[in-house]
């Protein structure tokens, strides 16, 4: 099988290459490097350096003739798509239409399409929320997100374009970059490996913070690699099913990293705190019962052993 992955140099595209190239899959990568890095390509995938909106995508796709397009490759941050909502619909919206064009003319067989659970059901009233909760995204990246979902069905229904739709819940892991839109781990870690106080965004009525559904990018991965793998179409929750709150999380990153010898003393204790921002919402948790019982996936990694190997992971690569 041959797979075009667009952000494969970014944290969880990377991690997507590396399941397909670990089954012997060949892998293209697309990523223009805006936040993806070199270093986390796949020796085994081949790598061009450009914009999904490149004229040079027409080359690639008739030089690699794909059979599935993974597509990961986004504006990831939603405070910056609150600042410029232009922008945002440039790259997610406008990005992904020019893919499913290329796609239908080069009769691909399966578009895969990371979205975002974890922003695009807004203030759900139904928690875990289901697939078929209709969203209320509270942001523009939820909303080019929302958007880009619509036409990738559309090409389904029209074009006939075999689609499968993965929701993300709070992905993170190594290689996680702290701008995205779930990178609160990464914060949190950069944070006290350099001995500095994170700040915990919290509602006036929740100071323990937000609750939200966090999912390790192996995990996550694997779902990837089930979508391409087999034939079926669907909108599919990833995730964990259940929420952590944000206080929670700073301790158990602060907990593991001193169990790992971190000396932090007791000013860390506590994050600094800082009133929620536009975008954010109180509570978001997946049910992920179709991802179990039609794409044959769960996630196996519990916070706290995927957190501990996310540390183990910065603590080697801290600059």
């Amino acid at each position: 099988m041959k797979i075009l992955v667009t952000g494969g140099c970014g944290f969880i595209g990377s991690h997507v290459v590396d399941a397909y190239a670990e089954k012997g899959y060949e892998v293209t990568v697309v990523d223009n490097l805006s936040t993806g890095k070199k270093e986390n390509l796949n020796q085994k995938a081949r790598l061009y350096i450009t914009d999904i909106g490149s004229e040079e995508m027409k080359e690639i796709f008739y030089k690699e003739k794909p059979d599935v397009v993974n597509h990961h490759a986004a504006q990831i941050s939603v405070p910056l798509s609150v600042k410029d909502a232009l922008y945002d619909a440039e790259i997610n919206i406008k990005g992904t239409i020019r893919l499913l064009e290329l796609s239908r003319e080069y009769a691909i067989q399966r578009f895969i399409f990371s979205s975002t659970g974890g922003a695009i059901y807004g203030e759900a009233t139904e928690i875990p929320t289901e697939e078929t909760y209709y969203p209320r995204p509270a942001s523009p990246y939820a909303i080019s997100k929302f958007a880009a979902e619509k036409y990738i069905l559309f090409y389904h229904d029209y074009y006939r374009i075999p689609c499968v739709i993965l929701r993300y819940s709070n992905v993170y892991g190594p290689r996680q970059i702290p701008h995205g839109e779930a990178g609160v781990v990464a914060i949190f870690t950069e944070k006290l490996l350099q001995e500095e106080h994170a700040m915990l965004y919290h509602f006036p009525e929740e100071p323990l913070g937000m609750i939200r559904d966090y999912c390790f990018v192996t995990d996550v991965a694997q779902a990837n690699l089930m979508a391409a793998e087999k034939k079926l179409t669907g909108i599919f929750n990833i995730g964990t099913g259940s929420g952590t709150c944000t206080y929670d999380l700073y301790k158990t990153i602060l907990n593991i990293l001193r169990e790992k010898g971190k000396a932090l003393n007791e000013s860390f204790d506590e994050p600094l705190r800082g009133i929620a921002r536009p975008g954010d919402i109180h509570t978001s948790t997946l049910n992920v019962r179709k991802a179990r019982d039609v794409l044959g996936w769960k996630a196996l990694k519990n916070l706290k052993a995927g957190i501990s190997e996310t540390i183990m992971w910065y603590m080697k690569n801290e600059t």
